[in-house]
């Protein structure tokens, strides 16, 4: 068994103020169980044994875990087999959740049962807490569903992607091979949100942006999506510049300018990835990219 990183495609930061976030599981990175000798076991059983103590010792867990099982097996050798970056929001820390839940879960939630689903985001909520303080839980439930989830502030559904595999443009992924944390790059965004102006700004014409690209994109509305992501990505690049790594900035206006390319945050920004689109793929000229759809 496998357990995908998973890639917020639509709805960084403007899902706290109400719209929708589309998020989908994303194979090429992945983790798995291993019983297997490498050089990369110590530092992973490591890890999961200080997880497997904090689980353990917490009373309050919304999800039954046999403990007693993932310390046995973490001292016969079993560890997480990973190639998913950390700090790249692919959820990296939501597929260790994922797979100690499945492998040690008791009286597990039926992936169908699709009214369990806010239940089990906040038992996954707590286990992830231990590796960021803070956790909604979504990185974990995409990562052990394996299915797309669409979003909003207080709702929570499996949804079905169109198959994008063919055509000369699509979406990309930019590699900035800047590692970031989360945490902080939400809480700047939150304090830009008590500037009234600001906020209003969110609510007015990114939160719509977005939501208007999932429309488009759930439909491959070609037209309209690449219409409003160039609206998206001006307004990512002319009001949270601080969330574009200074050395991608020129990049990232050189696509607006062009036209050969569009970028947008993907997840919290800073680094890791962004996420780009294009409608030819031979039009841009940027390394350390890999495409996700062609459409």
């Amino acid at each position: 068994m496998t357990y995908h990183s998973k890639l917020l495609l639509f709805g960084e930061h403007t899902i706290v103020k109400g719209s929708r976030a589309l998020a989908t599981p994303y194979p090429r990175y992945v983790s798995k169980w291993s019983f297997e000798d490498s050089e990369k076991r110590q530092k992973s059983t490591d890890s999961l044994s200080v997880f497997c103590d904090y689980l353990a010792d917490k009373n309050d867990l919304l999800c039954q875990l046999s403990t007693a099982l993932f310390s046995k097996e973490l001292k016969q050798g079993i560890w997480l087999d990973s190639n998913i970056p950390t700090g790249y929001g692919l959820g990296s820390s939501g597929s260790v959740c994922a797979a100690v839940y499945d492998r040690y879960g008791v009286n597990k939630v039926d992936k169908k049962n699709t009214k369990a689903l806010s239940k089990l985001k906040a038992a996954f909520a707590q286990m992830e807490s231990h590796f960021h303080g803070a956790s909604s839980g979504t990185d974990p439930l995409i990562c052990y569903l394996n299915e797309a989830v669409m979003m909003s502030k207080n709702d929570l559904s499996t949804i079905s992607l169109p198959h994008l595999n063919e055509g000369k443009g699509g979406m990309f992924l930019l590699n900035t091979h800047i590692a970031r944390k989360t945490g902080p790059l939400v809480r700047t965004f939150l304090e830009k949100c008590k500037n009234p102006s600001f906020n209003q700004l969110i609510e007015t014409e990114l939160a719509i942006y977005t939501d208007n690209c999932i429309t488009a994109f759930l439909q491959t509305n070609k037209p309209i999506l690449f219409d409003n992501l160039r609206k998206l990505s001006d307004f990512q690049y002319q009001h949270l510049q601080e969330m574009i790594p200074k050395n991608f900035r020129k990049i990232w206006k050189d696509g607006l300018t062009s036209n050969d390319y569009l970028l947008k945050l993907c997840g919290a920004g800073g680094g890791g990835f962004m996420l780009g689109f294009t409608e030819d793929f031979d039009r841009i000229n940027l390394t350390d990219t890999e495409i996700v759809y062609r459409f």
